[in-house]
């Protein structure tokens, strides 16, 4: 099992070079990060964008331009479609959202003939180093549903449970979190909760154990749970964690950088190969942890 991104990062530098196709690195950072992630041994680049914008960028960085593949493709949908097309192709295993708006990078992404899409739901799932055990906490979904139903929710839950098992886990621990912890009519997502442990109890939902509704503290904090008297395999030692939208997720992950200052990551899963995007305001490190994260689940 990966223990902690250290774990993760050794894992990465060990296994065969994964070949990454960055839509759009026409931006410094971008080129920097290629730079931080070439000399960590996290993988190859292929740099699908603005080709003499990319070559200043990357000889202002001191690398040398020859040593990389880059197609030119200088607008920004064709560069996400061309970037796409790779992996699609198995030329390239993971594909990067770059300097181009997210919704141009999807829409390439999810193109039901040319795309990545294999019929299911495309999920988030931040990633954080445990506070009272051993392993990395996931949270899901922080950034992309909206407000998903009992059926998305599934399917969220599928997704992070996948990315689990790739990590190492045997059975992870899922907790559907709301408010509270007991079952309110007045509050739908507590409902939802109940469904989905059902569900999984009866094998709709497969390789994971799921209880709900917990509270984030009895979550992730065994003394928060034995306080409140919650019993069961999840309280307390969640391994993932389903928000019920994304006006929990998204501030859960902002908070976790910002105010604790917790290491992170972030993976998108669904498709039918690994995809990094990021935020614009995400570290370096945490960019770097992320590709890191997708290149060490690609097959």
């Amino acid at each position: 099992m990966i223990e902690d991104f250290g774990a993760l990062f050794s894992a990465v530098r060990n296994k065969k070079a994964q070949k990454i196709a960055i839509a759009a690195p026409d931006e410094v950072g971008i080129i920097q990060l290629v730079k931080r992630s070439m000399d960590d041994g996290l993988g190859e680049f292929i740099l699908v964008g603005d080709e003499r914008k990319i070559r200043e960028l990357l000889a202002d960085e001191g690398l040398d331009g020859a040593k990389f593949e880059i197609i030119n493709q200088p607008d920004h949908r064709k560069a996400a479609e061309t970037a796409v097309k790779l992996v699609a192709a198995k030329q390239a295993n993971v594909v990067m959202k770059g300097e181009l708006q997210t919704s141009t990078f999807l829409k390439a992404v999810l193109d039901k003939e040319k795309g990545l899409r294999t019929g299911n739901l495309v999920s988030q799932i931040t990633l954080c180093e445990k506070i009272e055990a051993i392993g990395l906490l996931m949270i899901t979904d922080c950034a992309m549903n909206i407000l998903p139903n009992l059926e998305e929710k599934k399917q969220i839950i599928e997704n992070a449970v996948k990315l689990a098992l790739k990590l190492g886990y045997t059975k992870p621990r899922v907790a559907v979190l709301s408010a509270v912890e007991v079952v309110n009519p007045a509050i739908p997502d507590t409902l939802d909760a109940a469904i989905l442990s059902k569900m999984a109890d009866r094998g709709q939902i497969k390789n994971a154990i799921v209880d709900g509704p917990l509270a984030l503290d009895n979550a992730i904090s065994v003394a928060a749970a034995k306080q409140k008297r919650i019993d069961g395999e999840v309280a307390g030692r969640a391994d993932i964690i389903l928000v019920p939208n994304l006006q929990v997720g998204n501030p859960i992950h902002k908070a976790l950088t910002f105010l604790a200052e917790k290491k992170i990551a972030a993976s998108v899963m669904g498709a039918s190969a690994p995809i990094v995007m990021l935020s614009r305001a995400d570290s370096i490190d945490t960019k770097l942890r992320s590709i890191a994260l997708a290149t060490y689940v690609s097959e």
